[in-house]
């Protein structure tokens, strides 16, 4: 093996120390990162782009980094294998190399937005209707829960109010604030296709005035 090295090109040996090193560490950085942990915290150099492609999008990354380091050694070898210039070789392997770094930073990118989008914000649920599932005490003297559609999904969560009398089971309500530690702040209101009684005496008398006309 140390013969077979010795034997090599200077550039056949550069290009082969790259992509035996950012092999191993590249298998070790995938999976650090779908076993949970943060590969980025041995060495993270961000380079956020807010443009088309959306906030957090990280290009210039150690993860991507050393996927670029690993296509580059691998291509560059095979150019090499190929019989092309050494000028070509180079071009063509750092091009290889960009075009991994795009490719993880874009799929890194739609996992963490997939992550982000199972993570319930507390704040989502403001001015949200739904229904008491457990029986409110008033003034805050005895958390309830309440059932509300957030991000998409009918939810169970813990609520208090500002109101002097309690709000019962079965009691339509609106979310009108949000404790830092994710509480919900509820009031009594009415569902949202409920028309009020003024709103039922105008239908009335729009309709009486109609029939007048005619």
């Amino acid at each position: 093996m140390a013969e077979w090295f010795s034997n090599l090109e200077f550039l056949s040996k550069i290009y082969w120390a790259i992509a035996l090193v950012g092999s191993l560490v590249f298998i070790i950085v995938m999976l650090m990162a779908f076993a949970g942990g943060d590969a980025d915290d041995i060495g993270d150099v961000d380079g956020d782009f807010d443009g088309d492609v959306g906030a957090g999008f990280q290009f210039i990354s150690f993860k991507n980094l050393v996927g670029f380091f690993t296509i580059f050694g691998w291509s560059g070898i095979a150019c090499i294998d190929a019989g092309l210039s050494k000028p070509l070789t180079i071009i063509i392997s750092v091009v290889c190399g960009l075009l991994m770094m795009l490719i993880m930073a874009t799929l890194f990118y739609f996992i963490h937005k997939l992550s982000d989008s199972g993570t319930l914000n507390y704040k989502n649920a403001l001015d949200a209707v739904g229904e008491v599932y457990l029986t409110i005490g008033p003034d805050r003297s005895r958390m309830g829960k309440v059932s509300v559609n957030v991000q998409g999904t009918v939810r169970e969560l813990d609520a208090l109010t500002d109101a002097m009398t309690e709000l019962k089971s079965g009691t339509i309500i609106k979310v009108v604030d949000v404790t830092s530690n994710g509480i919900l702040i509820v009031d009594h209101t009415r569902k949202p296709i409920e028309p009020n009684q003024s709103q039922n005496k105008q239908l009335d008398k729009g309709g009486k005035h109609l029939l007048s006309n005619e």
